[in-house]
């Protein structure tokens, strides 16, 4: 078996060659774009325990199966897709606005999924939402 020898400048090139081509895969991988549509036809039906955790006070909100849930502070349930329609960001739920926000572009929408403010300029998917004891259900 004959080895092979090369100099240290053909073995930095080779290594950088190599990294190089690593690092353009990895980005050009993140820039594909997901579907940010909210789609009426992805099917929802999950119940959830407010008796503890962020729904069991008024103002508190959590993500469960690509939904935002939030507990309004009146008390009562809202929901909709967590995902943002501009670019796909995860929604946040602001409780003293009723609203929830992207933090990637500043989208705002309102309790019932419309757009408030761009660039977002489709609306969210809303969910219904019923309160049975301490059990909410969540549904398409």
């Amino acid at each position: 078996m004959e080895i092979k020898t090369i100099s240290r400048e053909e073995f930095l090139r080779q290594v950088g060659v190599g990294a190089a081509f690593l690092l353009i895969a990895s980005c050009a991988g993140s820039c594909v774009k997901t579907s940010n549509s909210s789609s009426s036809s992805s099917s929802v039906d999950m119940i959830i325990n407010v008796s503890s955790g962020p729904l069991s006070q008024n103002g508190g909100s959590l993500i469960q199966s690509g939904v935002i849930i939030a507990r309004t502070n009146s008390g009562t349930f809202i929901a909709v897709a967590a995902t943002c329609t501009h670019q796909g960001g995860t929604l946040g739920y602001q409780a003293n606005t009723n609203e929830f926000v992207c933090p990637v572009h500043g989208a705002i929408f309102n309790a019932s999924g419309s757009v408030v403010q761009g660039p977002a300029n489709t609306a969210l998917q809303k969910y219904n939402t019923s309160l049975s004891g301490t059990s909410l259900r969540v549904y398409s």
